[in-house]
């Protein structure tokens, strides 16, 4: 293993935050200076209420100077919020940055990777790790830098201020910490399970919902409504139970906490009261401690709040650097060769599905200019050999070879530049079939398209459709046909104008008519 991954697998969840965050690290900087800031305007206010309490108990304060010191006060509340939200504006603005440099990362990775690392998760996983589960932190990230820094660090300079009016006073007040910890502490108790049922549930629903949604057709087919349907309510049951059964076992810990962390009063107001009468403490400096201990702490309380929140965090990019850390494709950044020319050389492959050998000891020639065809029984290894030549797999031992050159030699974007490939799953995006058509070659005009279309025999079919080239082909391209899916994916790779075009048995649906135009034009058949 490369010391780069090595690096990597030791990376913690803020490292990798602050490395998605990219150009926008100044912004998070910045916001935690705006959140300081908002920290001293909010304890200037309680400098000012000492003072006024001070002078009141005293008998020198005028009411010009209390109307003044007021108004002085409300301006640092104001500035305090002011600042607030400009350090919330720019983690927010910051965060989202993040979450777009996930996403894409993380597409990024998944055409790097062999597609059978990629085929070991379902859809509906990938799906809820990249779009629910990396939105889900947005909230959190964005704020956990403004309120973490403010609400922590206004905290402890309060309670440095009361230490500094009497420490007895300071120390009384945390009387309520240990026993409101204690409660809290509760609910810890199985945090990891409890933690890691929800996220597998949420998982398993997910998977469960995308799979009932996209095999309906064969339920209603085969009248298997009610037993997958079951599955669906079983999945969706353990999804609510997981959370419902963590609450109850959570509830009155944070009940008593909620209720016994904030009341700094019940030691501070029976220690004070002996402390004044006893004539060791000053009134005036006993009412400013108590006007104190009310900003210690309710902002730790929502600082607590963010355990959960955390944790989230920590298991949503575990989720994401588990797919960053997979290993890729072995393929070289640049290539010391080109290939000579376009002749494919398989030599002596093997390849392994888990444990279970498919491949064993490929080898055969592929001339350029011909058609070829691999024939043989279901489950053979013809898709899987088609697959290995169009680099989307890589064999466990021997080698293929373009032009004299293995393709783990070249760039990936080389061997995907040369080669064409269409599988059996005909995937058209819910797009105009131009548009479908036009993504072998990004700009390619109209009359391009078009051309392709009519080489492969479907520009006639086309043309009837409802808006011709600009019919939508919906989602997957369930508003055509099979047969026109297919012809449609196989203009695709033509007007990629590769020199290698596999199609793994992506005629099947193909009149012997158009089949025999499209094999006219040395296609490279598997």
């Amino acid at each position: 293993m490369s010391k780069e991954k090595t690096d990597q697998k030791k990376r913690g969840t803020a490292r990798w935050i602050w490395e998605f965050a990219g150009a926008k690290k100044g912004e998070y900087i910045i916001s935690v200076i705006t959140a300081l800031i908002g920290v001293a305007c909010q304890i200037a206010p309680y400098v000012i209420m000492i003072e006024l309490i001070q002078n009141i108990v005293a008998n020198t304060a005028t009411k010009q100077w209390c109307m003044r010191e007021c108004i002085l006060m409300g301006i640092w509340w104001v500035a305090r919020y002011v600042f607030h939200s400009i350090s919330t504006t720019l983690s927010h603005h910051a965060t989202f940055t993040v979450l777009g440099n996930i996403r894409l990362r993380l597409l990024d990775k998944l055409s790097t990777l062999p597609l059978g690392t990629v085929l070991e998760q379902s859809s509906g996983s990938y799906k809820n790790t990249i779009v629910e589960r990396v939105d889900s932190i947005e909230t959190t990230l964005a704020h956990i830098v403004p309120e973490f820094t403010s609400n922590i660090c206004g905290a402890i300079a309060v309670f440095v201020m009361m230490f500094l009016l009497d420490w007895r006073l300071a120390l009384s007040m945390l009387i309520v910490l240990p026993i409101g910890l204690l409660c809290f502490m509760t609910m810890f108790s199985g945090y990891g399970a409890s933690f890691q049922r929800t996220v597998d549930s949420t998982k398993a629903l997910n998977d469960t919902a995308v799979e009932y949604i996209n095999g309906i057709e064969v339920i209603k087919s085969f009248g298997q409504s009610k037993t997958s349907y079951a599955k669906f309510v079983d999945a969706a049951k353990e999804g609510a139970d997981c959370f419902i059964d963590w609450m109850q076992r959570c509830i009155f810990g944070q009940s008593a906490g909620m209720a016994i962390f904030p009341a700094t009063l019940l030691g501070l107001l029976p220690i004070g009261c002996i402390l004044t009468m006893n004539g060791t403490l000053n009134a005036t400096v006993f009412i400013s401690a108590i006007v104190l201990s009310f900003g210690v702490m309710q902002p730790l309380i929502t600082v607590f709040s963010y355990t959960d929140d955390l944790a989230q965090i920590s298991v949503v990019m575990n989720d994401v650097t588990s797919i960053l850390e997979k290993e890729d494709l072995h393929r070289a950044d640049t290539a010391d060769k080109q290939p000579a020319n376009n002749t494919v050389t398989v030599e002596n492959i093997h390849f392994s599905y888990n444990d279970k050998e498919v491949l064993h000891g490929v080898s055969f020639e592929l001339k350029p200019g011909s058609v070829n065809a691999l024939v043989g029984p279901s489950g053979s290894g013809k898709s899987t050999i088609a697959k290995l030549i169009a680099s989307l797999w890589d064999v466990q031992s021997g080698s293929i070879k373009i032009g004299g050159v293995d393709i783990r030699e070249l760039p990936l974007n080389e061997c995907t530049k040369r080669i064409a490939y269409v599988s059996q799953e005909n995937y058209l995006f819910n797009q105009s079939v131009m548009d479908n058509i036009r993504m072998g070659k990004q700009g390619a005009s109209d009359e391009e398209v078009m051309t392709a279309a009519k080489a492969c025999g479907c520009h006639e079919f086309i043309m009837k459709l409802e808006n011709g080239y600009q019919t939508i082909c919906g989602s997957s391209g369930g508003h055509l046909s099979g047969g026109e899916r297919q012809r449609i994916s196989i203009a695709r790779a033509m007007l990629k104008g590769a020199p290698i075009i596999i199609l793994d048995e992506a005629t099947s649906y193909t009149d012997p008519e158009n089949e025999a135009v499209m094999t006219r034009e040395k296609l490279l058949m598997m």
